[in-house]
């Protein structure tokens, strides 16, 4: 039913929130207060990076193909890059 799809929706969407969460806790509790050192903050975005890019193209681009929309996945996944490369640019 929708009223379902929505309940389960919300609940998968709130599990990034929590884990932000819970993962502020743990490294305000292992770091002890002090700042996470820059290199620390640049391994965890590039690997975090890594994996996105990684269930993109392992998982969404073969699917949107067997739809017939490959092209369209694909362009939308380098116009992605390419906007969040010009966002580092840029700040």
């Amino acid at each position: 039913s929708r009223r379902q799809a929505i309940v389960y929706s919300l609940l998968s969407g709130l599990a990034e929130p929590v884990g932000a969460a819970v993962a502020y806790v743990v490294l305000l509790l292992f770091l002890g207060g002090r700042a996470m050192p820059p290199q620390v903050m640049g391994a965890t975005f590039a690997l975090v990076a890594g994996i996105m890019v990684y269930i993109s193209l392992d998982e969404l681009l073969p699917t949107s193909r067997a739809y017939g929309q490959g092209h369209d996945s694909l362009f939308g996944l380098v116009g992605g890059m390419a906007v969040m490369a010009l966002s580092l640019l840029v700040i």
